[in-house]
């Protein structure tokens, strides 16, 4: 059984001393293959969303909306695991007492009104959270709150243009687009925050954490091939 009663890793002076520092070998490959893996994930949904849009302003409507169709579906496939990781670490931080660094959110740094305004508040209550690890857990939950709601609010606004449901379909078109740039956001956040939690995790607690991060990342193999009805039935005429 391993001792979680060492104390934790000493941290870093700051977030960006954390993501020059070189990771010991097993830490290191954790990390690797876990940003690898949400990258991989960002970079189907991305490619997928910019190709509807493309297809879009070229005016090819029916396959535009075709297009969104499997954006919708490569969001989630983005934002399931991507919130299992902040999940993770929340709960980790929470119960074994790592204390990573964590800088506030910036509001510039995202496009659409829901983005902007969790940031302002986040930076708000992080003057008034003295606690290091106070800052680290309402940032991660906030994370996590955040692209709970660009997932589905992307996924809704891409079911109501395929339904014709959106009077103004352009503001559909931008409020996607700006969904896009916000998930971006927020992923750059979550991998920052996963390098510098590991820069404090104790080695002992490195292959229970794996595996929880596994756990929570990866999708079984039967939910990857299901269809993802919801919202976007309209699409099929429903």
């Amino acid at each position: 059984m391993k001792d979680y009663s060492r104390p934790p890793v000493s941290r870093g002076r700051c977030v960006q001393q954390d993501w020059r520092a070189c990771l010991p070998e097993e830490k290191a490959q954790v990390f690797h293959e876990h940003e690898r893996h949400l990258e991989s994930l960002y970079n189907m949904f991305s490619v997928s969303l910019n190709e509807a849009i493309e297809l879009k302003l070229a005016g090819l409507r029916a396959k535009a909306l075709c297009a969104i169709s499997m954006s919708s579906q490569l969001c989630e496939r983005l934002t399931r695991p991507l919130a299992g990781t902040l999940r993770v670490l929340h709960d980790h931080a929470k119960h074994y007492g790592a204390v990573p660094n964590a800088a506030p959110l910036d509001p510039e740094n995202y496009h659409g009104a829901r983005g902007q305004r969790s940031a302002r508040m986040s930076g708000l209550l992080d003057r008034i959270l003295f606690s290091h690890r106070l800052q680290f857990l309402h940032k991660v939950s906030t994370l996590q709150e955040m692209v709970e709601d660009l997932d589905r609010d992307f996924r809704n606004t891409a079911g109501d243009l395929a339904g014709g449901l959106y009077t103004d379909p352009e503001r559909g078109w931008h409020e996607i687009d700006a969904g896009h740039y916000d998930l971006n956001t927020c992923l750059r956040e979550t991998i920052v925050l996963f390098k510098s939690f590991l820069v404090v995790l104790p080695a002992g607690q490195l292959d229970d954490f794996e595996k929880t991060v596994y756990v929570q990342s990866h999708f079984p193999s039967e939910d990857l091939l299901a269809p993802h009805h919801r919202r976007m039935g309209a699409f099929a005429g429903q």
